[in-house]
């Protein structure tokens, strides 16, 4: 059986014996002259076939314009002809060829040169403006060049193929590329579960001790001292405790607006963020879901309801329970459809009970324990020293006994003020501008009592509390505590 060598005609190799030479010149530069030969002629290919391939994109642009231009010019005449050189000449698109080549004329510049031509052509031919012949002689001029431009777009396009060609004839290193690539690639971690989720008892690691026992001769007098001597060591069972609610992540965010029944998209949703089946994210939802339905968000609330639920589902069908979940509901199974949206109907109405319960309760329990400012007796009046802006530049002190104030401190002072006036929300700045005291307390019995607590120590401290004897009484029965308001700094005299 012949060997068969053809697996190696496409190796260009230039060394010693491929090269024939003159024996009164160097055959080291033979070799090298070679080489260069070689890599010029493939440099120069290279080049030539990007030259083409340019050629032949930008006639791909300008012929049917050019084909488009010849109907319309047959069609409206001469005087289109015209319209489109002056507009090409004022007005021409910047789109042009996508080269580096300096000074790269545009589209209907290259356009605009053609039809002169022909325009040049027409009236070489003895045919003017005014002859009844100029537009079948402009439509045939133009019918010419598109024919010329049509075979040369051939001929570029038979020399590209021919030097494509040529150059797959040999292996090149621009040929050699990695076939495969193996290595390690270590997986993602998983994410993390959400702030508040407790871990699951079946988690814990087992820890493995080792101990040592001692044979005493009198065992249970060690052990009764053991026990007077050492506390227990019993971890006493987690409380339940105020536990934190988990909250939405900003890819459970996203995840809960997608649209309900759209398993396609959140198929595609949890490909792309792998926090989203996490423990407590169900958990997470269905709180959304509540607060939504509290607000009268009830679309947001069903969505929430419908994720939450499909998350449990993945969860419930073992390790490739996402996969058959989707398969299913995307396939359209008819008893899978019917048992999660029924199930998603029935979590909705209930958590729809369960808001109206709630606030049925929130409504017979009355209003909560408020922080409300109440002068100590008729005679007292209470008002608020707002501020109109930052300090001035220059402050002026006037009155007696002022004369050792540090304007520093004052200035301090006035800017301290300021920035707790401006760090208050837009309905506490409103009510202190009114000066109106029932404004005040109706913004402070709306939050909380911690930030009531807050608000008054602020405004207290910052001397826009103008309270004299200042006290801070809970009127709703809970409380007999009053919280006595000093009142460090007032107006120490005028400020221009």
């Amino acid at each position: 059986m012949p060997l068969n060598y053809s697996k190696w005609d496409k190796l260009e190799i230039s060394d010693d014996s491929d090269i024939e030479g003159h024996p009164n010149v160097d055959h080291k530069s033979l070799v090298r002259w070679k080489q260069r030969d070689i890599h010029e002629k493939r440099e120069m290919r290279k080049h030539r076939i990007a030259q083409l391939k340019a050629d032949i994109a930008c006639n791909d642009v300008l012929n049917p314009r050019l084909r488009e231009i010849m109907i319309e010019v047959a069609s409206q005449g001469s005087a289109h002809f015209s319209s489109l050189v002056e507009r090409f000449q004022t007005s021409p698109s910047p789109d042009a060829p996508p080269t580096n080549a300096p000074e790269q004329p545009t589209y209907d510049a290259m356009l605009l040169a053609l039809m002169l031509r022909v325009w040049e052509e027409t009236k070489n031919q003895g045919i003017d403006k005014d002859d009844p012949r100029l537009g079948d002689a402009l439509v045939e001029g133009l019918k010419k060049h598109t024919v010329k431009m049509s075979e040369h777009q051939e001929q570029l396009r038979q020399e590209l193929a021919k030097l494509e060609e040529e150059a797959k004839g040999k292996i090149t290193s621009d040929d050699l590329h990695d076939g495969f690539d193996s290595h390690y690639v270590p997986p993602k971690p998983a994410p993390p579960p959400l702030k508040g989720v407790k871990p699951e008892a079946g988690t814990k690691k087992k820890i493995t001790t080792t101990a040592t026992e001692f044979e005493v001769l009198n065992s249970k007098g060690v052990e009764a001292a053991e026990s007077a001597s050492s506390p227990s060591t019993a971890v006493p069972p987690d409380g339940d405790g105020d536990d934190e609610l988990p909250e939405l992540t900003p890819s459970l965010e996203g995840f809960s607006r997608l649209p309900l029944r759209g398993y396609e998209q959140s198929w595609e949703f949890i490909k792309q963020h792998r926090d989203v089946i996490v423990p407590g994210a169900s958990d997470a939802l269905l709180v959304a879901a509540f607060r939504a339905q509290s607000a009268g968000q009830s679309e947001s609330a069903q969505k929430c309801v419908h994720q939450s639920l499909l998350l449990q589902y993945c969860d419930k069908l073992g390790a490739d329970g996402v996969r058959v979940f989707f398969r299913k509901m995307v396939d359209h199974d008819p008893r899978a459809t019917a048992v999660f949206e029924k199930d998603v109907a029935d979590t909705y109405m209930h958590l729809v009970e369960r808001v109206r319960i709630s606030k049925a309760e929130e409504a017979a329990a009355g209003p909560g324990e408020q922080i409300q400012l109440v002068p100590e007796n008729p005679d007292q009046t209470i008002s608020f020293n707002v501020p109109d802006g930052p300090p001035p530049e220059h402050i002026q002190l006037e009155g007696e006994g002022l004369e050792g104030v540090n304007i520093d401190d004052v200035r301090r002072a006035l800017q301290m003020r300021w920035d707790v006036f401006q760090g208050f929300n837009k309905p506490l700045q409103d009510a202190l501008a009114s000066q109106s005291l029932d404004a005040v307390n109706k913004v402070l019995g709306d939050i909380r009592i911690t930030e009531a607590e807050e608000v008054v120590r602020l405004l207290d401290v910052a001397g826009i509390l103008n309270f004299s004897e200042g006290g801070i009484r809970d009127d709703t029965g809970k409380g007999e505590e009053t919280e006595e308001v000093s009142d460090e700094f007032q107006d120490a005299g005028q400020v221009d």
